[in-house]
């Protein structure tokens, strides 16, 4: 357990399922929260019994981002120190999400803004409800797209829409969000529930030491020259070769069987 009801925590099937619940705040950060979300992907990570982590938020809203009611200049003595915020706080999360070697689905419920629609694209596959969007409202205050923002948005989208994005703070729809690759699917508000449990649950029996493997491969393959990456390649794979899963997965091939993968 987090030990903090910001979020809701909940494990069965192997899918560990994190639901940021602040949603009279629109699930918007505030310490609490930081440090339980962070517990939560920690735990993913200790424990085998996870096998896929789903994250979510709970009523009308995904995130709006960090809590500016907890930064409010109007009552500070002196200017804040934000690069602390991200540096104890956001960037040791998604660290975490980001090495973890287990598949982790986002569920997007509803407006994702500043560092919650970063949270959300450093989740491995993004799934949002039609009606959700994406809004990198940094520029309305005066800040820097951060939460690795300008990392992935440039990334996936290119310099000239990242920078549009970001400077204009313009929402995106869902459906333009998945049209240019930034999420991997839009659902109709209704099935994004059974969606996103079916894609986590799917994943929890699966082979979890090759889809992390996977993991880590496609995340070396944008710095990693070719040589690089087909030394990679081939260092994983002689390690995936050797694992339980692979010896099942073949077998069950052969036998003409569903496999029982154990995620090891």
């Amino acid at each position: 357990m987090s030990g903090s009801d910001t979020v809701l925590v909940a494990l069965e099937g192997g899918v560990l399922r994190l639901t940021l619940n602040r949603p009279d705040k629109l699930n918007s950060f505030n310490e609490e929260m930081h440090h339980a979300l962070r517990a939560g992907i920690q735990r993913a990570h200790d424990e085998a019994a996870v096998r896929a982590v789903l994250l979510t938020g709970a009523g009308r809203g995904f995130c709006a981002g960090q809590d500016l009611g907890d930064r409010d200049p109007r009552k500070a003595t002196e200017a804040p120190d934000l690069g602390k915020t991200l540096e104890t706080l956001y960037n040791p999360t998604l660290r975490l999400i980001r090495s973890l070697e287990k598949p982790v689905i986002c569920a997007v419920n509803g407006v994702a803004a500043g560092a919650g629609a970063n949270i959300a694209f450093a989740c491995d596959i993004v799934l949002a409800a039609k009606s959700a969007r994406f809004i990198q409202a940094f520029s309305k205050i005066g800040l820097v797209p951060d939460a690795g923002g300008t990392w992935n948005l440039t990334r996936i989208l290119g310099e000239p829409r990242a920078k549009a994005l970001t400077m204009t703070a313009e929402p995106l729809g869902a459906e333009k969000a998945a049209d240019w690759g930034l999420i991997w699917k839009a659902v109709d508000d209704d099935r994004l529930e059974e969606e996103a449990m079916a894609l986590a649950t799917g994943f929890a029996s699966g082979p979890t030491k090759g889809l992390g493997l996977t993991k880590r491969a496609i995340q070396a393959a944008g710095t990693n020259s070719l040589d690089q990456q087909l030394d990679l390649e081939r260092d994983l794979q002689r390690e995936a070769g050797r694992s339980a899963d692979y010896a099942e997965g073949v077998a069950a091939f052969l036998e003409k069987r569903k496999p029982d993968f154990k995620g090891r």
